[in-house]
């Protein structure tokens, strides 16, 4: 019984065309060849292109399928794909995850809860987070937005060692917000070492004050 010809999925498809075209896969009368170490080669046949592939044990790989003729390297394409996938897991996980932490204050928030709010956004941008500094109105309060965009500034002025402003305060509905962005490459703040003061000069010995003497010379005579 023949078994059915059962089509690819579309995604390992499009999968399969965007890999280039290797050996017999390249269906071109001839190439320009490019060698192992990026040599220029010419352009030669595509049977002599596949046999100084098979007699080097490695892959005849199309690299540039626009050109005419078609660019084709001589290359190990398994290692190739295996650096290439490794080098882009690699950048994935060096790539930082940049969250977004959210900060609400009312028009009548008061000093004690405003410097909390103040802390915990400090707290998120040194954490390496973005935040978003939101004002919530109630009723008439959207009446009194010019003056909160002033307090938003204060708040950006206030952060301004550890961020920046990534968007300006905007209305949204019935809030105000304004993100900031954690400083990169900020300097950090490093405690000066105690220095000790010195020591009390010491005082120098009293010159004892006893009877003089006389040194006499040879023969008895005084000095």
């Amino acid at each position: 019984m023949v078994a059915p010809n059962i089509p690819a999925r579309p995604e390992a498809q499009d999968a399969r065309n965007r890999e280039p075209r290797v050996n017999h896969r390249i269906r071109v009368p001839e190439v320009r060849l490019v060698g192992v170490e990026g040599e220029q080669l010419g352009i030669v046949a595509i049977e002599d292109a596949m046999r100084m592939a098979q007699e080097l044990s490695i892959d005849l790989v199309e690299v540039a399928a626009a050109a005419r003729p078609p660019v084709c390297k001589l290359m190990d394409y398994g290692k190739f794909k295996y650096l290439q996938k490794k080098k882009t897991a690699e950048a994935k996980r060096s790539s930082t995850h940049v969250e977004v932490k959210e900060v609400k204050i009312r028009p009548k928030t008061d000093a004690h809860d405003f410097q909390t709010k103040l802390n915990q956004a400090r707290r998120f941008l040194v954490d390496g987070d973005r935040v978003k500094l939101t004002v919530m109105f109630r009723g008439r309060e959207i009446a009194y937005a010019r003056q909160q965009e002033g307090r938003l500034m204060e708040i950006a002025t206030a952060l301004a060692d550890v961020s920046q402003i990534d968007v300006l305060p905007k209305v949204e509905g019935r809030n105000m917000s304004m993100m900031l962005n954690p400083k990169r490459g900020g300097s950090v703040a490093v405690a000066k070492p105690v220095v000790e003061p010195p020591p009390p000069p010491v005082a120098a010995p009293p010159v004892p004050t006893g009877p003089s003497v006389t040194t006499r010379r040879a023969g008895g005579r005084p000095a």
